[in-house]
């Protein structure tokens, strides 16, 4: 009776797995059917546009914008890369490529369309050659770089800009004639350029600030930038480093295997430092640590701020799982995905997410809730009420779902916005060309300023922009209040008081030159600064008057505060409140 019932059971589990297989085998084939079927109306609704619409469609572009469509109803970061797109992706990831070590830009002056070279890289082919910025382009070898064929649905710009580039990159060891005009100089320049292999650095700048505190920023994460860290490091140790500063701010990320690298620099070998899932799970990983640490002991800082995504937040939100370094600034963007390229037809790329990533703790930092969105289509950040506590390997409390919070919060430095006008409509730029046409070298930037005379010479260029035009959200918000008041009635009782505010709040550009004068002071300095000690010197300006670093440098100095913040139950030191006490709100 036991051996029948045994194959009873058995059988019934036979039947149940052949259920259970049918059932799957037809749910995929259904599946796959509503691919093809969907994909066969696609094709079809193409061709007939293209047959009886009444006017003749871009058939790219219609594509193309089917695709970004469709992708725009998934996560922010699946998208969609054409050729030109794929090339530039490799550039931004690897950090390599061969030309001659220039970013170029494109402008109309005056109703002329012209390409220029917007910034020199410190000792590439551009630079050794006497490029510099402002040098507008002429020709390549002999072909003029002032014209190009117009591309339907192309802005011109974009396709002048796209020739140039073309031009200038090339084979490694290849020499080019770019021919420039040079503000300040009549006639036409000619120089002869070698096409060299270049490699974009990711730490522009390191060095030692006071009391020996060393200082390293990184960018992004592109190929080798953990390598570029290492040396940063070992160069500063020499130099008598005590303490560090890792600079992750407005670094949005790239490549995690390059996050993970860097962790193991300061945490021991064999540490988890992120665990990847997704729906292939033949692909999920955990990553360990895999090499000796060169320095687990030393006291180490990371600024971080809204800016920082990605890999940034791999590398703060492990160290602060592991207890290894204090997170300073603000909370980071919240960018808790993994993509991969998937390659396409035709040179094409879809970028692609594949997983989720945990860090130590075992949270997941993605701030943004794509799977449940707004009756408009947007998406909302995942509310705090929502997220989970975890903890750190001493047991400290952290939480999901909303970016790194830091461990002690920094006010966030707020920029006028009269400043973004005055680089966007290029009047930064032009100053300082016509400065740097009178001033052959300044003194190193450790003590270099614009003089008050200086600064007097560039509102004098502003003001007599006739066009130049700057909004501030105060005036948008301050015409909508008016409208509420005319609504509700109270124009004619509150009239007084609306017009005292609208003094105050409306766009006064002698006012706000002088208001602003140190935040735009610091904008002409920075470009100067870059103007003459390239990259490493736009850093080193905007160190000065740092705030962030200063309270980063205080931090370290004190060993007892730094200490402290180790320790469970320690609540998030809040320095951007006034009275900069503890946040007894908001427990992690």
């Amino acid at each position: 009776m036991k051996k029948r019932l045994g194959y009873l059971v058995f059988s019934t589990f036979l039947l149940t797995g052949s259920s259970l297989y049918a059932q799957e085998n037809t749910s995929n084939e259904k599946r796959y059917f509503e691919i093809n079927k969907n994909i066969e109306v696609f094709n079809s609704v193409v061709k007939e546009l293209d047959m009886f619409y009444v006017d003749t469609i871009d058939v790219q572009k219609t594509i193309e914008s089917g695709i970004v469509n469709m992708l725009a109803g998934l996560d922010p970061y699946t998208n969609y890369m054409t050729e030109e797109e794929v090339s530039d992706f490799t550039v931004l990831t690897t950090g390599e490529y061969a030309g001659v070590g220039a970013v170029i830009s494109f402008r109309n002056i005056d109703g002329r369309d012209i390409v220029y070279i917007l910034e020199p890289y410190e000792g590439m082919p551009a630079a050794k050659s006497g490029l510099k910025v402002g040098d507008i382009i002429l020709s390549i070898n002999g072909e003029d770089m002032t014209t190009a064929e117009k591309v339907p649905g192309e802005p011109f710009g974009k396709t002048l800009s796209n020739k140039v580039t073309n031009k200038l990159k090339g084979q490694a060891g290849t020499e080019i004639t770019v021919k420039v005009e040079r503000p300040g100089v009549k006639k036409p320049i000619e120089v002869k350029i070698v096409r060299q292999n270049i490699q974009i650095t990711s730490v522009p700048y390191y060095g030692i600030l006071k009391d020996n505190v060393g200082y390293i920023v990184l960018t992004g994460f592109t190929d080798k930038c953990a390598q570029d860290v290492k040396n940063a490091y070992l160069d500063l140790k020499k130099q008598g480093m005590t303490s560090l500063i890792l600079d992750l701010r407005g670094n949005g990320g790239g490549i995690m295997e390059e996050a993970i690298q860097l962790v193991n620099f300061f945490v021991p070998k064999g540490q988890v430092v992120l665990s990847t899932k997704g729906k292939m799970k033949q692909w999920d990983r955990t990553y360990r640590t895999t090499l000796d640490p060169i320095d687990t002991d030393i006291p180490f800082v990371v600024l971080v701020d809204k800016g920082s995504a990605s890999a940034s937040e791999i590398v703060s939100g492990a160290l602060q799982d592991l207890d290894r370094a204090v997170i300073m600034g603000q909370r980071t963007y919240g960018k808790g995905l993994v993509q991969a390229p998937r390659e396409l037809p035709y040179g094409g790329s879809l970028k692609v997410t594949t997983s989720k990533y945990y860090i130590p703790s075992g949270r997941c930092i993605q701030a943004i809730d794509y799977t449940h969105r707004n009756e408009d289509g947007s998406v909302g950040r995942i509310p705090d009420s929502l997220t989970t506590v975890f903890k750190t390997a001493i047991g400290r409390e952290v939480r999901d779902g909303g970016g790194v919070t830091p461990d002690i919060k920094l006010e966030e430095i707020k920029v006028p916005s009269i400043t973004y006008y005055l680089l966007n409509q290029y009047l930064v730029n032009d100053w300082v060309t016509d400065w740097a046409i009178n001033n052959p070298k300044i003194a190193p930037v450790e003590q270099f300023s614009i003089t008050d005379a200086d600064y007097e010479s560039f509102k004098a260029l502003v003001k007599s922009k006739k066009d130049f035009k700057y909004d501030q959200l105060s005036e948008k918000r301050l015409k909508t209040l008016k409208d509420v008041m005319d609504f509700e009635g109270y124009s004619k009782t509150a009239s007084e008081e609306y017009k005292a505010l609208e003094a105050k709040l409306v766009p006064n550009l002698d006012r706000d030159l002088d208001n602003f004068k140190d935040d735009i002071k610091k904008l002409l300095n920075m470009e100067i600064a870059k103007r003459y000690y390239f990259q490493k010197g736009e850093r080193i300006e905007a160190l000065k008057g740092d705030k962030d670093v200063e309270q980063a440098i205080e931090l370290l100095n004190n060993k007892e505060q730094y200490k402290e913040i180790f320790t469970p139950g320690r609540k998030i030191i809040d320095l951007a409140s006034k009275t900069g006490s503890e946040e007894e709100a908001e427990n992690i």
